[in-house]
């Protein structure tokens, strides 16, 4: 049996996925409420192997090694930080504290397509932009909109370096009355 890949990514309604210092913005861009946090710590209450580039795997590793208090993150964060990781760079050598991460390094199509035969689990990979980029392919693309337009200050735009797809969309649901996630099969033009 093949394991699902699911790229899991958030993002304004104009396409950006973080935000530039000194935008004002809070994390979730000031928009999450208990039903999109209920909604994240069940995503990640089940087994899954996370897939992260090296950037976004730098970004995890820091907070998860911060000591910060774990009752100050998200439940789904933290979660997330308790995954096995399969770290796919060419530049990476430490786990950066992560208990259990493995680097791995070469194409990472050829790297994501073994794992997806040799996981019992399913595959996440949360952000992870010029990753996923290469795997647009992915069985999923979940993407939550947060309802916000961020043009003057929204920085990585979360397709800028896709190529074409068609999208099926597999489910859609509303979140605390404004955020939007959608789940999608891509399918390559």
């Amino acid at each position: 049996m093949t394991a699902e890949y699911t790229w899991d990514v958030f993002s304004t309604l104009d396409g950006y996925g973080s935000f530039g210092e000194g935008a004002g913005w809070g994390g979730y861009w000031d928009k999450q409420g208990p039903e999109l946090l209920d909604h994240r710590a069940g995503l990640f209450a089940t087994e899954q192997r996370m897939v992260f580039g090296a950037t976004t795997f730098r970004e995890n590793a820091e907070i998860m090694t911060s000591g910060l208090d774990p009752d100050a993150l998200d439940e789904w964060n933290v979660r997330t930080m308790r995954m096995p990781a399969t770290v796919i760079s060419s530049t990476l050598r430490d786990t950066l504290g992560w208990p259990d991460a493995t680097i791995v390094s070469g194409d990472a199509v050829e790297i994501v397509t073994r794992l997806k035969k040799e996981s019992d689990v399913p595959l996440r990979s949360q952000a992870s932009l010029s990753l996923n980029w290469a795997l647009m392919a992915a069985d999923r693309v979940q993407v939550t909109i947060f309802p916000v337009i961020s043009g003057r200050s929204g920085t990585s735009p979360i397709l800028g370096g896709a190529g074409d797809f068609d999208l099926e969309l597999l489910e859609s649901r509303t979140l605390d009355g404004r955020t939007q996630e959608l789940v999608y099969r891509p399918i390559a033009r």
